[in-house]
């Protein structure tokens, strides 16, 4: 098969969250099968110059959008055996930003997405499968079925649509838009990308393309419902029959304790007592007492309401009444930034706060800690929860989205469980569940180490993933 992956970023190009690791991670997996599958994302001004450097200029030309007629560059360079294809416009992608903060966003993707479809011929590669992901995405199965399908050599092409996360849709208003893409009066009627007056990129992808997947099999049941809908549930519904949920893994070579260049010592599950110099190590690091015996609590997340962190505001005191200690990395709201500096300051030494993106602090942060705080409001599917595991942090997680489909709550009367979980949105349900976790880690050290050692032995890599999208991309194709 030929498949071509298009989305707005990828590691180790560019990378704001998951949706780069995915773009990075699965190809490989999927060209280890003998696919010919390649991946085009833009080609941003943040791309490090060791990428850029190895770039090698393939082709140029112009598309018009609204009244401009705008360069498009195509660049590429393959990396661990994957063709890599990098659509250039300066105007566009050369900016200190990589999404959201100018007011031309739509016209930014919906020139990429045009742009993913004019380069198949240039290139020389008409995939059987195109992939696209997320909002940005969303508009290149509205532009192949109305504007291109027809074309002999783009005839056959299937299309797959996946969301990452159903919260951000792309909606912008319909005249912009169409002045941009033209895709005509019937694209706004029922079935198209017309949503309350405005045009929803995310409706383009889930109208158009041929079968649609996310990244979890729980979070594909939530978001037929109201709750987890985004108002899109009822849609949902209707293609409920071409709507997949995949869970995601990790990359289990830059997330191995045994290897990992960012902490020391190294570990595996068989020297789990190893973790503890970790901890003392961190706990220097970071200015908070150096006590092995107090349970560490870690958190790296994207400081936002998504994130269950007013649940963590609630019931902060009583969090800190348990012992333990916290470390916070991430960047995020004015309000939980707030929360977790001054909390930092009201418990000193058993609280530190790192509003940054630091990756190598993260690792360690994943290799020190105890306990790994996870409370979401929704989690299409989380990857911190799968590396903590992979790092024998056990995890302490609501059940939604991801976090349901990885994280089984430990049942003392069974041994079953690799972590601990709560089911309703409520903090004293969270905090219940914090003060059980630490008991067994201070008076049952025994059982906990049997946990960690379980959860570092679990299986999170793309190995089983790759292979059901393998499968799922055959049946497609095999279905045209």
């Amino acid at each position: 098969m030929k498949i071509l992956m298009a989305a707005s970023e990828c590691v180790p190009f560019i990378k704001t969250g998951g949706l780069a690791d995915v773009i990075g991670a699965l190809p490989k997996h999927i060209a280890a099968e003998g696919e010919d599958i390649r991946i085009v994302i833009p080609k941003y001004g943040e791309i490090p110059e060791t990428y850029t450097s190895q770039m090698t200029h393939l082709c140029e030309f112009y598309i018009d959008m609204g009244w401009r007629r705008q360069y498009c560059g195509v660049e590429t360079l393959e990396l661990d055996g994957i063709i890599c294809y990098f659509i250039d416009n300066e105007y566009y992608f050369n900016r200190s930003y990589i999404y959201g903060t100018g007011g031309d966003e739509v016209e930014r993707f919906a020139f990429f997405d045009r742009a993913v479809l004019e380069i198949m011929p240039r290139v020389g590669f008409f995939p059987d499968v195109l992939h696209c992901h997320d909002w940005q995405t969303g508009l290149i199965p509205a532009l192949y079925k109305i504007q291109y399908a027809h074309l002999p050599e783009y005839a056959g092409i299937r299309t797959v649509y996946t969301i990452h996360n159903l919260q951000y849709q792309g909606v912008y208003p319909i005249s912009y838009v169409e002045d941009l893409l033209h895709l005509g009066d019937e694209a706004y009627l029922e079935g198209g990308v017309a949503y309350y007056n405005q045009c929803n990129c995310m409706k383009g992808g889930l109208n158009f393309a041929d079968r649609i997947t996310t990244v979890s099999p729980t979070y594909a049941q939530e978001i037929q419902t109201p709750y987890y809908g985004e108002r899109l549930d009822g849609l949902l519904r209707a293609r409920a029959a071409d709507l997949t949920g995949i869970l995601n893994g990790i990359d289990t070579v830059e997330y191995d304790p045994a290897t990992d260049p960012f902490i020391e010592p190294n570990y595996t599950w068989h020297s789990i007592g190893r973790k503890q110099k970790n901890k003392l190590a961190l706990q220097s690091e970071l200015g908070l007492n150096e006590d092995e015996n107090a349970p560490l609590i870690g958190m790296v997340s994207r400081l936002s309401g998504q994130k269950g962190l007013d649940l963590v505001q609630c019931v902060l005191n009583e969090i800190m009444a348990t012992g333990a200690q916290l470390v916070v990395l991430g960047k995020g709201e004015d309000n939980y930034v707030d929360m977790f500096c001054s909390a930092q300051k009201r418990y000193p030494g058993r609280v530190a706060a790192r509003i940054e993106m630091n990756g190598a602090l993260a690792h360690r942060i994943y290799a020190a800690c105890d306990l790994f705080l996870m409370p979401s409001k929704f989690e299409p599917c989380g990857l911190s929860q799968m590396i903590a595991l992979r790092y024998g942090t056990l995890p302490i997680v609501r059940e939604t989205g991801g976090l349901r489909d990885t994280v089984l709550s430990y049942n003392e009367y069974t041994d079953e469980g690799n972590g601990f979980s709560f089911f309703n949105y409520n903090a004293h349900d969270m905090l219940h569940v914090i003060e059980r976790a630490v008991g067994i880690y201070k008076n049952d050290q025994k059982t906990f180490l049997k946990l960690a050692r379980r959860a570092m032995r679990g299986q999170y890599g793309w190995d089983q993933s790759a292979k059901v999208y393998l499968a799922f991309y055959r049946d497609l194709v095999g279905n045209k």
